[in-house]
């Protein structure tokens, strides 16, 4: 049939379609849940810079260190931060960070997170068992 033929000249054969993936999904099991929040761009243009502002702020502090004292201080006091970082409580205990603030030179001062941070109501609470065996991998 000369007309069935014309009908459908314009259309994709099913096995082109389905080689482009226009019929595909999402798989859930190979590529987990979307999130639409890491695909938007920043709303306003400061909110990268609140974001990095105490990677910037120590950068510049680092900058300014090195002019002053020289390469030895700078790289002293990163160390110094990496050494702090290492050093966690267990999952289940809320820590308060005090040797970093101690560190940047926030240990005298009241901030946002000092206030509205109570520890009761913090979602790392949990059971202790569980929240260990979480972070070894035993789970």
């Amino acid at each position: 049939n000369s007309r069935g033929t014309t009908l459908f000249k314009d259309t994709i054969s099913f096995t082109d379609a389905s080689a482009l993936g226009l019929f595909e999904g999402h798989d859930l099991l190979r590529r987990g849940f979307t999130s639409v929040k890491n695909e938007l761009l920043p709303s306003h243009p400061l909110e990268l810079t609140e974001k990095n502002f105490q990677l910037n702020q120590d950068k510049t502090n680092f900058a300014t260190l090195r002019n002053i004292q020289g390469i030895h201080a700078p790289l002293k006091l990163q160390m110094e931060f990496r050494a702090v970082k290492q050093v966690q409580r267990l999952p289940f205990l809320h820590s308060s960070n005090m040797a970093m603030d101690i560190l940047r030179g926030n240990d005298e001062c009241i901030g946002f997170e000092d206030i509205l941070n109570d520890p009761s109501q913090s979602e790392v609470m949990g059971e202790p068992h569980m929240m260990m065996e979480h972070k070894l991998g035993l789970l």
